[in-house]
């Protein structure tokens, strides 16, 4: 049963910081190092400082990039830049947003979610994860003991239930209006109803909870709330530590778009890939098609949607034409999968990417290369990068929908990881949620 709860957030506070977009930032795992130095230069209230500081090669266990979020946090606090709000909330936002050409509005609620383990299946994943990304958030919540930004998740509400009541909390004034770069704008109103509270957290009790976009911040906190209770045997189970701030999006929003996350190769030596057409032959036909025609990548989405058999197309091996490959020998590739994961996750494009092109016949180990496996969202940004050599192969996958996500996550099962991209990210510094 899922408990959510609303919380006292923790905000920025608007009479002194004028520019709400000046001090929110994206979530740690899509920072890259030339964006977290440009969001240290865009203010010194900026919430990269808290969600993901900078490393400095003279650190040590005492004066680390937690220890330095963890002070800038108190002095935050101390000087009024944050404040507490004086009544628990749910908050709702709408994160406004474009993609080729159109616009979205994705309505989540911002909330305190009970922390539940894996095998209760009251809040299940889709994706795994990597020990060095949930050790770093782990590190950052024993400093900073707070959720920097929350992690996105799903539910179901068949007879939008819940969509009539926030509607009805539109007419009110939002706490934060404001317009972002990159074309992105978000609004939040507080419900602090105690009749609408308790409507919500009724509502949603029977329901599951899918991670999206947060595995790793769910995993850390998992082991935060173990370890901080361990150090606490008098715990009721009601402290702070003891929940996490997710938005809860419904499974039926039109503004919950996923992106495929396209696979880029390079370190693949010359005779492997040489031999790479011959390799495929084994499971797959192959077709051609020319690169340099009109409405390409139209026509590679006619080819991937049209059909329910696995169809994957890939770039690299010559500078003119895509490769499409048609799975032609199910059973000889279900037979290469991991035998612990279900039948439907052998079925999965991803999977047989990974599993089968990427690590048989390129015999490359998914995960454990990250320096030779990277990940794009734009076709022709990927093609462009094997152009200038930056990688040898690209990989086309079409986007997995909501209800696959469920379906996964219903049978116990996991995606390899990077399978989907929630896209946009929720960002940090709307509302953060302390965790003392």
């Amino acid at each position: 049963m899922a408990d959510i709860r609303p919380f006292r957030g923790l905000r920025y506070n608007q009479s002194l910081i004028n520019n709400l977009s000046e001090v929110i930032c994206p979530p740690y795992d899509i920072i890259s190092p030339q964006q977290q130095q440009e969001l240290y230069h865009q203010g010194e209230y900026n919430s990269v400082r808290l969600e993901c500081a900078r490393d400095l090669p003279q650190d040590t266990a005492t004066d680390n990039k937690y220890t330095r979020s963890a002070t800038a946090l108190e002095q935050w606090l101390n000087d009024g830049i944050l404040q507490v709000d004086e009544t628990p909330a749910i908050y709702l936002h709408d994160h406004y947003f474009s993609l080729h050409g159109k616009e979205y509005r994705r309505r989540g609620i911002i909330a305190c979610v009970r922390l539940e383990d894996w095998d209760r299946m009251v809040v299940r994943p889709h994706e795994g994860i990597l020990t060095r990304a949930r050790d770093d958030r782990l590190s950052l919540l024993w400093a900073l003991q707070a959720n920097t930004s929350p992690i996105l998740a799903m539910f179901e509400d068949p007879g939008q239930h819940l969509s009539s009541l926030f509607t009805a909390q539109e007419r009110s004034k939002p706490l934060i209006n404001l317009s972002s770069t990159g074309g992105e704008s978000h609004r939040v109103w507080a419900i602090t109803q105690p009749a609408i509270l308790n409507q919500i957290s009724a509502i949603l009790a029977d329901r599951p909870i899918y991670i999206a976009d947060g595995h790793h911040r769910y995993t850390s906190a998992l082991a935060y709330r173990n370890e901080r209770t361990a150090y606490s045997p008098s715990a009721s189970g009601n402290e702070a530590f003891n929940y996490v701030m997710m938005t809860l999006v419904d499974f039926a929003d039109p503004g919950l778009v996923i992106l495929a996350p396209h696979r880029l190769v390079r370190g693949i030596p010359k005779p492997v890939l040489a031999e790479l057409l011959t390799r495929l032959e084994t499971f797959f036909e192959i077709g051609e098609l020319a690169l340099d025609v009109p409405g390409i990548w139209q026509r590679v989405d006619e080819l991937l949607t049209e059909t329910s058999e696995v169809r994957l197309v890939f770039f690299g091996l010559t500078a003119e034409c895509l490769f499409v490959l048609r799975l032609r020998d199910v059973a000889a590739v279900s037979q290469i999968m991991p035998y612990f994961h279900s039948e439907l996750y052998r079925s999965l494009d991803v999977c047989i990417v990974d599993h089968v092109i990427l690590e048989k016949l390129l015999e490359l180990s998914v995960g454990s290369e990250e320096e030779r496996i990277a990940y794009s969202y734009d076709r022709q940004d990927a093609v462009n990068m094997v152009r200038d050599q930056e990688y040898q192969l690209a990989f086309f996958l079409r986007p997995v929908k909501p209800e696959l996500v469920k379906v996964v996550a219903d049978a116990g099962d996991t995606m390899p990881r990077k399978s989907t991209y929630f896209y946009p990210k929720a960002p940090s510094g709307l509302v953060f949620h302390r965790l003392v």
